[in-house]
C-alpha cells in the first residue's frame, strides 16, 4: 500500500493511494485514529488495507501533501553513510554511525516548497531513503530489524552547508524552517521485502546529480536499527533517515547550490518521485 498524509478541504487527513487518486481514510477511520501515525500505533494497516479496493475521494492534483507522519515522535539521520560520500567528503570510514536529529517545523510534503534561508546562499540537497518504525522495540537485534518498519519513504536532508560547518555537529545546518522534504507517500513493506535492491536518484532542474544503489550504505539498515534502538525504544511513527549517496552540490566543483526557481527531485524505485520547488525566504 502507499499511505499519504494530506489536506483537502481546510482540514488534515490521510488516506490510501490507489488508481485515480485516494480513499480518505480519515472519513472512515478517523474516529478511531486521527492520523497515520495512530494507525501504526494501533496495528492497524490491516484496516487501511480494507479500503484499498475503494473509489478515489480526490485526485491527487486536489490535495496538498504533507509529510507522510507529520508529527514524528523522533526523526533520526545519518550522516557520511554511504560509501561514495564519504569519498567525495574526503572523510574516513566512520567507526560508529554519525546520528543526528531533524525536527518536524524543518520538513515539507511532495510539492511544497523547499525554503533557502536569508542567511545563506549554500542550499544543498541530499536525495535519501527514510523508513519509518511501524512497532515498539527496544535493544532490537539485527535479525529482526526489518520486522519493526512499517514502510519505506523519499527524503531530501536540505542542508545550509555554512551552519552546518559552524560546529562538529550538524544540527544547525540541518533544521532551518521548511529546509527538507519528506514524501510523497510510505510504501509499506509488502512491497519493499529487500531495501537493498532500491536505487535513487536525485535530479536538479531534470539533471542527474545523485545515482545510487541502496546497497552502498556504509552502515545497513538492520544495523542502524539494531544501534538506534539501543538508545532507547523505537516508537511506531519514529523516522529513521540512512544518509546520502555521493553526488552533492558541496562535493563539486564547482559547488553548486539550490535556487529560487529551482525544482528538485528525489525519486527511488518502489516508491515514488519526491519533488519541491525551491523558494527564497521572505
Amino acid at each position: 500500500m502507499k499511505l499519504v498524509s494530506f489536506k483537502a478541504d481546510g482540514s488534515t487527513r490521510y488516506g490510501v493511494v490507489v488508481e485515480g487518486g485516494i480513499v480518505d481514510a480519515s472519513a472512515v477511520l478517523g474516529h478511531k485514529y486521527p492520523s497515520l501515525r495512530s494507525v501504526l500505533e494501533a496495528d492497524a494497516l490491516d484496516e487501511l488495507s480494507a479500503l484499498a479496493p475503494s473509489k478515489a475521494d480526490f485526485a491527487l492534483d486536489e490535495i496538498e501533501f504533507l509529510p507522510p507522519i507529520p508529527q514524528s515522535g523522533k526523526i533520526f539521520c545519518l550522516g557520511i553513510n554511504y560509501m561514495a560520500h564519504i569519498t567525495e567528503m574526503k572523510r574516513d570510514k566512520p567507526k560508529f554511525p554519525w546520528v543526528f536529529m531533524r525536527t518536524d517545523h524543518c520538513q515539507v510534503g511532495n510539492n511544497q516548497p523547499m525554503i533557502r534561508p536569508k542567511v545563506s546562499e549554500r542550499f544543498d540537497f541530499e536525495g535519501e531513503l527514510a523508513l519509518v518504525i511501524g512497532k515498539t522495540g527496544h535493544h532490537i537485534k539485527q535479525k529482526d530489524a526489518l520486522s519493526y518498519i512499517a514502510g519505506y519513504s523519499c527524503f531530501n536532508d536540505g542542508s545550509i552547508r555554512d551552519y552546518q560547518r559552524h560546529s562538529q555537529l550538524f544540527t544547525a545546518g540541518k533544521n532551518f524552517y521548511q529546509s527538507g522534504s519528506f514524501g510523497p507517500w510510505l510504501v509499506t513493506t509488502d512491497e519493499i521485502p529487500d531495501p537493498t535492491k532500491l536505487t535513487l536518484e536525485t535530479r536538479l532542474n531534470g539533471e542527474v546529480m545523485q545515482s545510487a544503489c541502496v546497497d552502498d550504505l556504509c552502515f545497513d539498515i538492520p544495523y542502524l536499527i539494531e544501534y538506534l534502538s539501543s538508545l532507547g525504544p523505537l516508537r511506531p511513527g519514529d523516522v529513521i533517515v540512512t544518509g546520502t549517496p555521493g553526488g552533492v552540490g558541496f562535493g563539486r566543483d564547482p559547488f553548486v547550490w539550490m535556487k529560487q526557481g529551482d525544482r528538485i527531485e528525489v525519486e527511488i524505485s518502489s516508491i515514488g518521485v519526491l519533488s519541491n520547488p525551491i523558494e527564497d525566504e521572505t
